[in-house]
């Protein structure tokens, strides 16, 4: 075998390696997006705006929201929130650096209505996940 046989195992590997990195991603980032949003659940839409994203996920019949800027870092005005059709509005509102939110209701099979706003800017859903 000699050279032929050092260098095909080298490639089997170098493949079985890349392989193996591309499973642990596969696993590792959705609990990273979980942790970064503080929902758990399946992530079901992204509502954008000029400032920033409201990232809603659903978990059996609880939906669960959370305002993210564009830019983080600096102190600003952001508010989440998640009103379920027939329910009251449950909101994070305030001064932060990251993210508002995370916050949840129990939706069951009703649409809810989510909003997010970053500064000056917002977005409404309208009824959603019917």
């Amino acid at each position: 075998m000699g050279r032929a046989g050092a260098a095909s195992r080298r490639r089997l590997a170098l493949g079985t390696a890349v392989l193996s990195a591309a499973a642990l991603l596969a696993v590792a980032l959705p609990q990273e997006a979980r942790a970064a949003t503080g929902c758990p659940g399946r992530a079901m839409r992204t509502l954008h705006f000029a400032t920033g994203s409201v990232l809603v996920h659903k978990r059996g019949g609880y939906v669960c929201a959370v305002t993210v800027p564009k830019k983080p870092g600096a102190k600003r005005q952001m508010s989440v929130g998640v009103r379920a059709r027939g329910g009251r509005a449950v909101v994070d509102s305030g001064r932060f650096t990251r993210l508002a939110g995370p916050v949840t209701v129990h939706a069951g099979k009703r649409c809810v209505w989510v909003t997010g706003k970053v500064s000056d800017s917002s977005v409404s859903s309208g009824w959603i996940l019917c």
